[in-house]
């Protein structure tokens, strides 16, 4: 019998070769100038047998960045530096799609020229500043204008331009983890009194109208959603998680996109299955598989394609190791956001 997770896939306009994505990975290795280079482009190379490639989160403006040395679509020299990255994948047989990011309140105004990071409301995260040594706590971010907003939505459309001048075959917006558009959807971070807080319908606006400026330029069948309905990353929350995923995913599904992402652990409570029954279309799953529970998960209709991330840090070959049956490499978190080549493109 074949293994689902080599069953081609039709996801949105494209024709995946197998069910195992890559999933988005900071990796920080853009240097300075946030611009995608060689040593990034021989890590997307070796990858390139993934049903399909989400790229790292890649930052839409300067004052969205949060981390130290991951890459931007910005400027005209990282979009050429993505242009050579999916050409060689292309090559290779691959497909790419680029995740669009911005991080909101987890940021630092080190980061951000001594601005302070901006968010929904003036809400501070708990902890602290991801990998800054000394530990140094999140500050209180500045609440943003309606219509600052609505210059946001603007930018995301100029950053999936960018994309598709780069080469890719689609983009994901990045609206998970506790960054910027997740910030508005859930109600832990979100306390506006304009069109854009409140009930579940406002506190979604935002994510989507950044959908529907990014259909306008895509097509809806090039354009994904990352979403994490647990509300378990940088100190979101939700009260109400069901109705609102649920609401998103009808409402995403009305525009036909071409997949939803989750990362959401697999228990009895996952919102996932029915964010897949309200959206009608792929739902691609991810967070602490194996592959035993991958097949089963697209076997049972929960899924229809699955995700990896650490597993793709350390098996560069992961395709073809799972189609073997050959035993994965674990990876070294000590290497995950280093410099250079070691624990980057140097597994096997």
């Amino acid at each position: 019998m074949e293994n689902i997770l080599f069953k081609p896939l039709k996801v949105g306009a494209l024709e995946l070769q197998n069910r195992i994505v890559m999933a988005p990975l900071t990796r920080q290795r853009a240097g300075k100038s946030r611009t995608p280079n060689d040593l990034m482009l021989e890590y997307y190379i070796q990858r390139a047998s993934a049903g399909l490639i989400i790229t790292e989160a890649t930052s839409i403006t300067p004052m969205g960045v949060g981390y130290e040395d991951s890459p931007g679509i910005w400027n005209n020299e990282q979009t050429e530096g993505w242009k050579k990255i999916t050409s060689a994948v292309h090559q290779k047989g691959g497909k790419i799609f680029l995740q669009l990011w911005h991080v909101g309140r987890i940021s630092h105004s080190s980061f951000l020229h001594g601005e302070l990071p901006v968010a929904p409301s003036a809400v501070r995260p708990a902890g602290h500043v991801s990998q800054v040594r000394p530990t140094v706590d999140y500050e209180t971010p500045r609440a943003l204008e309606t219509r600052e907003v609505k210059n946001l939505v603007l930018r995301y459309k100029e950053a999936a331009e960018r994309a598709k001048v780069a080469g890719f075959d689609g983009v994901e917006i990045h609206a998970a983890n506790g960054y910027l558009i997740d910030q508005f959807i859930q109600s832990k971070t979100n306390k506006r009194e304009d069109e854009y807080g409140g009930n579940i319908e406002n506190r979604a606006r935002f994510l989507l109208e950044i959908t529907d400026a990014i259909i306008d330029v895509w097509g809806a069948d090039r354009v994904g959603v990352h979403l994490a309905p647990a509300c378990d990353a940088h100190d979101v929350g939700d009260d109400t998680p069901l109705e609102t995923f649920s609401y998103i995913a009808q409402e995403l599904g009305k525009r036909k996109i071409a997949f939803i992402f989750t990362r959401e652990g697999q228990s009895e409570n996952s919102i996932t299955p029915t964010i897949k029954k309200e959206f009608g279309g792929v739902v691609i799953a991810n967070q602490g598989l194996d592959v035993t529970t991958a097949e089963k998960l697209i076997n049972d209709g929960k899924a229809d394609a699955v995700a990896w991330g650490k597993y793709f840090i350390s098996n560069p070959n992961l395709v073809e190791k799972i189609k073997e049956g050959k035993p994965l490499t674990e990876a070294d978190p000590e290497t995950f956001y280093s410099k250079g080549s070691k624990g980057y493109t140097d597994y096997v």
